[in-house]
């Protein structure tokens, strides 16, 4: 080739490469790419696959493959499309009053525990501040719509709940000690999904048979308790709490196995900043091009082969493999009949948020029936117990106080200083939205109010049949994992058995090596981590 034409080639292929770059956005995410530029990537020849969606599921995601990429040299590149504006899914930060310099408040998911190794490992590797829940040592009370049924001093619900005088003295010890030693036994088992034995999965069914959950999920977790002995009383108040502020359902709609997530509580934290921060730096250390602001609308087969087109509001582009990791009912994903027709209807818990400051400490006593001079509890979670009984249903499923949020100061004309006055931010979960008037009604002063509307959470009835893995080939679906257990740490569990299953397919290797998990030698696996540290994936 002549000298001329060679550079003809390198100045033509610089200008395009420039001129991609030139249509990045500044986008909060700053390795977002533009639309013009997954468009040039397509004449190339590599390997490519998409991730819908940029929440817990679909950033790990694209993290995993990273790992895989690093230790094998699989060559394949990656394309994480999201619809919102933001990374996160259901994890985000709202600001009291929209000032950046308080402190964020999660508005969705918030918290995540330490048998969740993959936030946890996370959190360390990338360098994240924690905020402990068990730390907060305000008062807890149950309320039933009417009466508070209990009130536990100094934070003991998410610290020893089943051991303090006041549950003992109602439950007694043997409701206690059965469901500490079922909820006990479910994490022992379901850690054993980051050891090196953890079984890849194209079926749930089989997974909650290797497990033994089959008959936590097609038990409620009330039906589930009570065949081992834990009284109704006990259940229905103290455990209903917990399955209602964190999955908006009572005992008796929600199956065990998520019910007895629901009190694994031990270590409870969050990002500082904010947990949306974890799935950030997954897709940035993941290499991924981002595309924000693309809604997908159409997957289907290419002609004539086993790729698969990807229609966006932004054009369409061609992948070896697909990886859906967004409630599939809830994306407008188009799917050919008798893929879709594979995916069950699954309905969500229709959640009111309503954060709010106030300048009082403290909730109205008079709302909840009580003398005027009566401490009510910082933190309030709610039993359907009193409703069940003929009694009125709780106007929220709970309200909780998250610490000072600012202190304003009261001034004279003349500008002189007379009070400083501190205010609590408030985060209320409900079913229907409270009004202002109510705000005013519970709180008394009400200053900053932001509300949210959303479907929060999958509903979790008992079942045995789940929405299936591998929709095809190079077709993968990793929320089917919502209906057995809904977390921000298992959409990244599920989306490590989603990247291992679709590389072994396509490439011959998944994120630790061609074996199957499990039968890895030592040697193979290469890593230094004691069997307490090792998590699979992150290492092999």
């Amino acid at each position: 080739m002549k000298q001329a034409e060679v550079m003809r080639r390198l100045i033509l292929y610089s200008l395009l490469v420039s001129s991609a770059f030139a249509f990045q956005l500044p986008f909060k995410v700053p390795f977002f790419k533009s639309k013009t530029a997954i468009v040039s990537e397509s004449a190339q020849g590599t390997p490519r696959i998409a991730i819908i969606g940029a929440g817990a599921g679909g950033s790990s995601a694209a993290f995993w493959i990273s790992k895989a990429k690093e230790r094998f040299g699989i060559h394949v590149e990656v394309d994480v499309y999201e619809r919102a504006a933001y990374v996160g899914g259901r994890s985000i930060t709202v600001y009291p009053y929209n000032d950046t310099s308080l402190s964020p408040v999660e508005l969705g998911a918030s918290i995540f525990v330490d048998a969740n190794k993959n936030l946890m490992r996370a959190s360390r590797e990338f360098n994240l501040s924690l905020s402990k829940f068990e730390d907060d040592d305000s008062d807890t009370g149950i309320w039933d719509g009417e009466h508070f049924v209990l009130i536990m001093n100094s934070g003991s619900y998410v610290k020893s709940w089943w051991s303090t005088i006041k549950v003992l003295w109602r439950y007694g010890y043997s409701s206690p000690s059965k469901t500490k030693a079922l909820v006990q036994n479910m994490i022992n088992r379901f850690v054993g999904l980051y050891a090196t034995e953890s079984p890849r999965w194209d079926d749930l069914a089989d997974l909650a048979t290797k497990f033994d959950w089959m008959s936590m999920v097609n038990q409620s977790t009330a039906e589930y308790l009570e065949s081992n002995g834990v009284s109704p009383r006990f259940s229905r108040e103290l455990v209903e709490a917990a399955t209602r502020v964190n999955y908006g359902q009572n005992i008796d709609e929600i199956h065990a196995l998520e019910g007895a997530c629901s009190m694994a509580a031990s270590g409870a934290s969050g990002v500082s900043t904010g947990n949306y921060h974890i799935f950030e730096h997954f897709l940035e250390k993941s290499g991924a091009k981002v595309h924000l602001n693309t809604n997908v609308k159409e997957i289907k087969h290419k002609a004539d082969s086993s790729l698969w087109t990807l229609h966006t509001d932004a054009g369409s582009d061609t992948y070896t493999g697909v990886i859906i990791a967004a409630p599939f009912h809830q994306s407008g994903i188009k799917l050919p009949s008798d893929l879709s027709s594979l995916i069950p209807p699954q309905p969500y818990v229709h959640l009111h948020v309503t954060l709010l400051s106030t300048r009082n400490e403290h909730p109205n006593p008079e709302y909840f029936g009580l003398p005027a001079n009566t401490i009510v509890p910082k933190t309030i979670l709610t039993t359907y117990e009193g409703a069940r009984a003929g009694g009125l249903e709780p106007e929220f499923n709970s309200l909780t106080y998250h610490g000072l949020t600012r202190e304003t100061t009261n001034s004279t004309d003349d500008g002189v200083t007379t009070a400083r006055q501190p205010e609590w931010v408030v985060k209320i979960f409900s079913k229907e939205r409270v009004s202002d008037e109510w705000l005013k009604t519970v709180f008394g002063h009400v200053g900053w109010v932001f509300r949210k509307e959303w479907d929060a959470y999958p509903k979790l009835p008992p079942t045995n049949e789940f929405p299936p893995v591998k929709l095809d080939q190079g077709l993968y679906y990793v929320n089917a994992f919502e209906p057995f257990i809904s977390t921000m740490e298992t959409e990244t569990i599920s989306s490590r058995n989603v990247v291992d299953l679709l590389l072994h397919e396509e490439f011959g290797s998944g994120i630790c090596g061609s074996l199957l998990s499990g039968t890895n030698s030592s040697e193979e696996r290469g890593t230094n981590a004691t069997p307490d540290d090792f998590v699979l994936g992150w290492d092999c």
